[in-house]
């Protein structure tokens, strides 16, 4: 019986690994993705792969500690004290109604959804790498 439960432990410990690795996009791999799953229009896409490129550098795990505490995270930087929750922090907000982990996967569904919302409340001037980086102009990323 200890076997057996070493075994379930080792599986669920692989699962939880493999759910969580490391993505890093290419631009067209993203572009696409935006377009043919997601819907995403041609401007949209070039600023939305921009936007993700300035912040995570296209990274699904990646994570930035703000000088307020809060943190932003996944692909497109989605903070925690306005967007989605994270155990231990009082959040403002939770707007998405999710958990800031599911930001950190491969399947990034739940990391466009949520930039969505926060794009139609309050445009690409939400993300700080959008203003520093994308606002001048953004690769056209139609021919991928």
């Amino acid at each position: 019986m200890k076997q057996f439960t070493v075994l379930i432990a080792i599986v669920a410990t692989l699962a939880v690994f493999q759910g969580t690795q490391a993505k890093t996009f290419t631009e067209c791999e993203l572009a696409r993705l935006l377009r043919n799953k997601y819907g995403f229009d041609k401007a949209k896409v070039n600023n939305f792969v921009c936007l993700a490129k300035a912040e995570s550098s296209l990274k699904t795990t990646a994570t930035h500690k703000n000088s307020n505490g809060s943190t932003d995270y996944g692909l497109f930087q989605i903070n925690n004290k306005y967007w989605c929750s994270t155990p231990g922090y009082k959040s403002a907000g939770n707007d998405c109604k999710i958990a800031c982990s599911t930001l950190l996967t491969d399947d990034i569904t739940q990391a466009v959804n949520c930039a969505k919302k926060i794009y139609a409340r309050h445009g690409y001037s939400a993300w700080y790498g959008w203003t520093a980086k994308c606002k001048s102009g953004v690769k056209d990323l139609s021919k991928c």
